[in-house]
């Protein structure tokens, strides 16, 4: 017997941010997520993702893919099919995501459970200081005293250095990432990466831009590397090896939860490290990607904290910690 028919929706929303978040290519205020609802009649699943511009993607355009691949999928699809229609990015994510909770809501499972990977109940994440001053980052860091690991928005100007200084003062035991989002130049990576890493900052991600990035092969590393504007999928894996030390695995990159479990197991046995990501959002945006951080080295979950209001039955964060999402959320 068949399963019931499935019906597609999608929608965008709009989620108002605790404070300006800015990086190097700019700033918001709100943060605008598509989510994708998958209804058989009796259950269903849902899936968030983020468009971005960097990737030449709007809620406009991904909208407009979806009901493009709505159309073709009939009332039976599977994630296979989708994955075909749809290339990596922010529209695939939020479909293939909506499946997998639908999946698990059908066969009265965890999400989880139908992966087989090990999970934890709970696990540190980062927490991402916004791009400002060095005393206003730092101002930041005194609000958010308990985060074991700070994520820390770059530039590639003079002020880097003084940012970093002004928030380890502040934060002596803190676990410390960097992120400069494609702007620094290979000039500036060697005037302050051995002061990083007399800092103790622990990881380096995306300096360059991504096709500027064949520069890290003459490079010297004192400090692990991670790809993220460079790595998307699978198939990028290969041209990284000499390049970085690591990768950032993005559901809104990969597509969905299905590459990522592939692009996080062959990454491992190519021999990343890992940094499991993601974009401004809900739990519901960070709820299937929450199933894969006990397998990664380096956790940055923490979408929904820069939101000034999460959604319901959102995951719960305490002192650095984030735990498993509830069934009423998502999987």
């Amino acid at each position: 017997m068949n399963p019931p028919a499935v019906q597609f929706s999608v929608t965008e929303e709009v989620w108002p941010m605790d404070r300006p978040f800015r990086i190097s290519r700019g700033s918001r205020t709100e943060a605008r997520v598509i989510v994708v609802t998958v209804v058989d009649g009796v259950h269903t699943g849902r899936g968030e993702s983020v468009p971005a511009k960097r990737y030449n993607a709007t809620s406009a355009s991904t909208i407009a893919k979806l009901e493009e691949t709505f159309a073709k999928l009939g009332t039976q699809p599977d994630r296979a099919t989708v994955n075909e229609f749809l290339p990596p990015g922010a529209a695939r994510n939020a479909l293939d995501c909506a499946l997998w909770d639908l999946e698990a809501k059908r066969r009265g499972k965890r999400a989880w459970e139908l992966t087989n990977i090990p999970v934890a109940s709970e696990v540190s994440t980062a927490f991402t200081i916004s791009l400002d001053s060095p005393e206003a980052m730092a101002e930041n860091v005194r609000s958010h005293p308990a985060a074991p690991i700070l994520k820390l928005k770059l530039t590639g100007d003079d002020l880097d250095l003084p940012r970093v200084e002004a928030v380890r003062r502040e934060a002596p035991g803190a676990r410390l990432l960097i992120d400069a989002n494609e702007s620094w130049s290979p000039s500036h990576y060697k005037n302050i990466v051995t002061e990083l890493s007399q800092l103790g900052v622990s990881l380096i991600e995306q300096p360059f831009p991504a096709d500027k990035d064949a520069v890290l092969e003459t490079l010297d590393h004192p400090i692990p590397v991670c790809a993220d504007e460079s790595c998307h999928t699978t198939a990028d894996l290969d041209r990284l090896k000499k390049r970085y030390e690591a990768i950032n695995v993005k559901l809104d990159k990969t597509g969905g939860l299905t590459e990522a479990l592939r692009l996080t197991e062959s990454a491992r046995a190519s021999g990343f490290k890992i940094l499991f990501g993601c974009m401004v959002c809900t739990s519901l945006g960070i709820a299937p990607s929450r199933l894969l951080a006990k397998t990664t080295d380096f956790v940055d979950l923490d979408g929904p904290l820069l939101l000034a209001k999460d959604r319901d039955h959102g995951l719960h964060y305490e002192n650095g910690k984030v735990g498993l999402p509830s069934p009423k959320l998502w999987g």
